[in-house]
């Protein structure tokens, strides 16, 4: 009698020498299984039948929104920061400084324009908001002859520069003509 054929034996089918049997899963391995599907329809209800909870994809996103929007508000080069700074008459002083010994040979003492533009009318080329200024002061703009100081002065003094060309604003010092966009 063949072990195909022995209603005891475990091998259910043999070709060409291959006995395959029937054995029983693992129960553990069952377990995982079982567990795994009722898993995925419990996430399936809740997460996107019932909305129960918040998709884990939009959370995190709403997480890293949040994270930007911090990280932006302490950014010390900031339209905020720079105003905080404006505020403070001894900062202020400290850009002056800065401004007389690394500007002034371009933009004149006073801000009134020499090679570089005027910065005490309301034309601006680069634009007028403080973060604009900063932007200009540390990047700088090579095909126009202004070069990168925000390596050489650092951010503390580049806000400190930013905040005093802001006090330039608007005070009208006679100087080189007007270049640029009239920005309020």
């Amino acid at each position: 009698m063949s072990a195909v054929n022995d209603p005891n034996s475990k091998i259910v089918h043999r070709y060409d020498d291959i006995e395959e049997e029937d054995n029983q899963l693992p129960n553990w391995w069952l377990f995982i299984l079982f567990g795994t599907i009722l898993f995925m329809f419990g996430y399936w209800l809740v997460y996107h039948t019932t909305h129960t909870l918040q998709d884990p994809r939009t959370e995190y996103n709403a997480e890293v929104a949040d994270i930007k929007k911090a990280r932006l508000a302490l950014t010390p080069l900031s339209d905020d920061a720079i105003s905080a700074v404006v505020n403070d008459p001894a900062q202020v002083a400290e850009g002056k400084l800065v401004f007389a010994s690394t500007c002034a040979a371009c933009h004149a003492q006073q801000g009134e324009g020499l090679v570089g533009p005027n910065l005490t009318d309301k034309f601006w080329i680069h634009g007028n908001k403080p973060s604009d200024i900063a932007r200009s002061v540390t990047d700088g703009f090579a095909d126009k002859g202004m070069p990168p100081w925000g390596q050489l002065l650092g951010q503390e003094k580049v806000r400190k520069v930013a905040a005093y060309v802001v006090t330039l604003k608007n005070k009208n010092v006679p100087g080189k003509a007007p270049q640029g966009d009239p920005l309020e």
